[in-house]
């Protein structure tokens, strides 16, 4: 009897020790997951990934001991307000044409949106800091909880009210009390501080910062006119055609006169380049109260961002457009089990990161989505996840990417460009009319049409009576918010004295 007893227990050591052995840590412990998320950030604005003029320490750092994705993009829009269709696809993991009629927020209420899946899937707490332009529907949908969270696009990020989100139930709208990324910051680092262990969480800090008004604390924006940061490589005093209609391009690109003066671009890049390294030193708070906290060893920390920005690129200061700077974003990814300081070229969007933190959580992904897992990139099985790159933008704009050459068409204008991004990587020598490459052209276009095929894209890419392709650049049309700051008026928008009170980002 004892030596059966002793079989018997032998076996089930075994057993489960083979378990232990073949289950992912996470199945026995769920990871945290923190998705810090910036506002309009491009992806050349990270020290380590290659601008020496850009303070970014603990982005720096983060990447230091993190996987770093290098070509990562927001895969377009489905309106001029980029940042709204962004995170409806980051929350549905859908790509925005599959996502039905996007444009209203309440039309994706229903879908299983990330931080509800991983309720729903493995109890986890979700916690919601910052912006959400996404609609009170769809915020109680995907979150049971949340502080200082900003209902709406953009802000004055030193003048700006908040409600805080219990219960699934949102507060009266207060005063934040400060500067938009410390006040995100300041209940982030409150939120890790009062974690308990006993239940995973995933916390999701959508900060304002870098988007505009450039009005960065006066040191941070300081330090860079003092060490002024070169322009982009592709500045152009105004963009050639128009490459969306005017209405579309209206308030971003009205932020400065036209033509584009060298003086104004490099005040606006200074202003921008301090948002990022104010906000930089935010998410180095938020990484500290982690390290210090129990929950260092078992929590991923995303930092990405919405999409990119032009800032003087290409004549264009907004993001309504698929040149790269416009499109693609940083995204560092660091946690348990994550080789440190890694690198990857694999197209990803920003919306993988749906499929991604099921991974991450050992849960299923719902049917539906188009998300891609970087899991397999990051553990070194894969070295892509796709082979092209899409970016569809309204009904004006369509641009392929095959890992070295880009094609856009604007359907609208009946116009093509074609870049070499090896030898041309900033997009400045169109090559689409040389006969050289109109086999390459094809090509590219059917790539385009496989995936137009599969996301069910309505859009012609010609169009038989085409709009005129000059651009008109009238000053008088250029529109100032309300929540452009005083000095801000003044500086940019000498004798406008009426402010547009829209609320497109």
């Amino acid at each position: 009897m004892q030596s059966v007893f002793l079989r018997f227990s032998i076996l089930f050591y075994a057993t489960f020790v083979g378990f232990l052995l073949t289950t992912p840590a996470f199945a026995i412990e769920k990871p945290n997951i923190i998705l810090l998320f910036a506002d309009d950030q491009r992806a050349d604005t990270v020290g380590a990934h290659g601008n020496s003029a850009i303070k970014t320490p603990n982005l720096d750092q983060l990447a230091s001991s993190g996987y770093s994705f290098r070509n990562n993009y927001c895969a377009g829009s489905f309106s001029g307000a980029v940042c709204v269709a962004s995170r409806a696809m980051l929350m549905t993991g859908r790509h925005w044409m599959r996502i039905p009629t996007a444009k209203k927020s309440t039309d994706w209420a229903e879908l299983p949106v990330l931080p509800s899946w991983l309720e729903e899937q493995a109890d986890y707490k979700t916690f919601i800091v910052g912006k959400w332009h996404n609609g009170k529907a769809t915020l109680q949908h995907a979150f049971s909880d949340g502080k200082s969270v900003y209902m709406g696009g953009m802000v004055n990020h030193a003048e700006f009210k908040v409600q805080d989100f219990k219960d699934k139930q949102l507060s009266p709208a207060r005063n934040a009390g400060g500067f938009s990324s410390e006040v995100f910051a300041d209940e982030a680092v409150n939120f890790i501080e009062s974690a308990k262990s006993d239940q995973p969480f995933f916390l999701y800090v959508a900060f304002t910062a870098p988007h505009d008004p450039r009005n960065p604390p006066e040191k941070y924006r300081e330090m860079y006119y003092q060490n002024r940061p070169p322009l982009p490589a592709n500045f152009l005093p105004q963009h050639p055609f128009k490459n969306a209609p005017q209405s579309t391009m209206g308030r971003d690109e009205g932020l400065a006169p036209w033509p584009r003066t060298r003086s104004v671009v490099s005040d606006q890049l200074c202003e921008y380049y301090g948002l990022v390294t104010h906000l930089d030193l935010q998410v180095g708070r938020i990484l500290k109260a982690l390290k210090d906290s129990p929950h260092a060893d078992n929590t991923y920390v995303i930092y990405t961002a919405d999409h990119g920005l032009a800032m003087g690129s290409h004549g264009l200061l907004g993001k309504q457009n698929i040149y790269e700077q416009s499109m693609k974003c940083p995204l560092i990814i660091s946690g348990p089990d994550i080789n440190a300081g890694q690198t990857s070229q694999s197209f990803t969007y920003v919306h993988d990161l749906y499929a991604t933190v099921c991974d991450f959580a050992g849960v299923k992904q719902p049917t539906g989505i188009d998300s891609l897992s970087l899991a397999s990139v990051i553990s070194g099985d894969s070295k892509k996840i796709r082979d092209s790159l899409f970016l569809p933008f309204q009904d004006n704009q369509r641009s392929v990417n095959d890992g070295r050459w880009k094609l856009h068409i604007y359907p609208q204008i009946n116009h093509r460009l074609l870049f070499d991004l090896e030898s041309d990587p900033h997009e400045m020598i169109n090559l689409a009319d040389s006969p050289e490459q109109q086999n390459r052209i094809l090509q590219l276009t059917e790539i385009m049409n496989s995936w137009r095929a599969d996301l069910g894209d309505p859009t012609p890419l010609v169009v038989d009576n085409p709009q005129p392709k000059e651009a008109i650049y009238d000053n008088r049309n250029r529109r100032m918010d309300v929540w452009q700051p005083e000095w801000i008026r003044k500086k940019y928008f000498s004798g406008r004295k009426t402010p547009d009170h829209g609320s497109k980002k």
